[in-house]
């Protein structure tokens, strides 16, 4: 059987039974030369090991909206421990946890302030959001072998995104999609000013955005481009919120939302350039073959398509889109992350030509494909 290894795999199995082996481990750790090495790797290993632990003292600040308290600058332990209701030994104990984390820092007389990544978190809401939502992946994963087997049943994350679970997604009521058209409005805006920042919509005349939730998309897009048209198109319970948005911003004369399913009904047609902001990553292969063709069929020739999504393989983002994404999309029963290349070959398949993933300030976030309609 090793006769049949490649040399890279050969070297690999080296590499392995060297790592492996107890008294290499040792050394490592002894020579002065290969410490920092060892350390490292060790640490990286602790990390994955107490990674549930660190969620959930993040989870906690988030609670407690410590990073609130500390906005306005250091704190006395004596006073966080009032204000979070927290006993002081208690207070201590996750302060100093979050200090570890690098969320807090120790400041002068004893007192604590937001460390870097607290601060970081503060501007970002989406984020925030995020992370109390993430509390229903936690209990989907709890018996991660039998998700992978089939046999968890559905979770949490299935109930949440109700049109994951098929029938008639637009049949469903405005209380059935409000939970997560809000968690898609908070982190909208993060995810429009990476798309601007690789795209201009200038040039274009009319913006289709399907699955565009409650506008927030279109409203970042419009605030830019005050001459282009926007036609939002999501299921009707969400295409009502979507219309209260644009009311409220000022851009109901030149934003329109309309409610179908685009795995039933045409999408509007008339626009130049249609988004795909978050959509297809949420459906299996089949859907997202309608969605594509249904796209190409209303679009102009040259029109243009763009998508926005995590994809898998970006290279510096593995793990959000190869880890993070699986399970997320695995417990929620619908979709799955895709690379660029198997994305490309299902636009070629919908008659998509120039297909070409644009450079994007933060890959982790969100890749940016654009294709032109044959």
């Amino acid at each position: 059987m090793s006769s049949r290894l490649s040399l890279h795999d050969r070297m690999l199995g080296l590499r392995d039974a060297i790592l492996a082996n107890p008294g290499f481990q040792r050394f490592a750790g002894a020579f002065a030369l290969t410490r920092p090495i060892a350390r490292q790797r060790a640490n990286a290993l602790f990390d994955l090991c107490a990674g549930f632990v660190y969620s959930q003292i993040l989870l906690a600040c988030v609670r407690l909206r410590l990073f609130d308290e500390l906005a306005g600058g250091p704190v006395a332990v004596s006073e966080l421990s009032s204000r979070l209701s927290l006993p002081l030994e208690a207070a201590v104990l996750l302060l100093d946890a979050a200090v570890s984390l690098k969320l807090v820092q120790r400041r002068s007389g004893g007192r604590y302030g937001l460390g870097p990544l607290g601060a970081a978190l503060i501007s970002n809401p989406g984020v925030l959001v995020m992370i109390e939502h993430h509390a229903m992946l936690y209990s989907d994963l709890q018996d991660p072998v039998a998700l992978l087997r089939g046999e968890a049943g559905a979770g949490q994350l299935a109930g949440y995104w109700p049109y994951a679970r098929g029938g008639k997604p637009a049949d469903l009521s405005g209380d059935a999609v409000a939970p997560y058209t809000a968690l898609m409005a908070a982190s909208q805006p993060m995810i429009a000013q990476q798309v601007l920042s690789a795209y201009s919509f200038h040039g274009h005349r009319c913006l289709l955005d399907v699955g565009g939730g409650d506008g927030s998309f279109i409203a970042a897009v419009a605030a830019l481009t005050p001459k282009l048209r926007c036609v939002l198109f999501d299921l009707p319970a969400v295409a009502d919120k979507a219309s209260e948005r644009f009311s409220t911003t000022g851009i109901s004369s030149r934003a329109v939302a309309m409610g179908g399913s685009f795995l039933t009904d045409r999408l509007p047609d008339g626009a130049d350039i249609v988004s795909l902001v978050r959509v297809i990553h949420d459906h299996d292969d089949a859907a997202v073959m309608i969605l594509l063709r249904a796209v190409h069929r209303v679009l102009p020739g040259n029109g243009t398509l763009l998508i926005a999504e995590p994809l898998s393989g970006v290279r510096g983002a593995e793990p959000i889109g190869d880890a993070y994404f699986a399970f997320y999309l695995l417990a929620m029963g619908s979709g799955r992350p895709r690379t660029f290349e198997r994305l490309r070959q299902m636009l070629i398949e919908a008659r998509f030509v120039d297909i070409a993933l644009r450079p994007a300030p933060m890959p982790m976030l969100t890749s940016i494909i654009t294709a032109r309609a044959a």
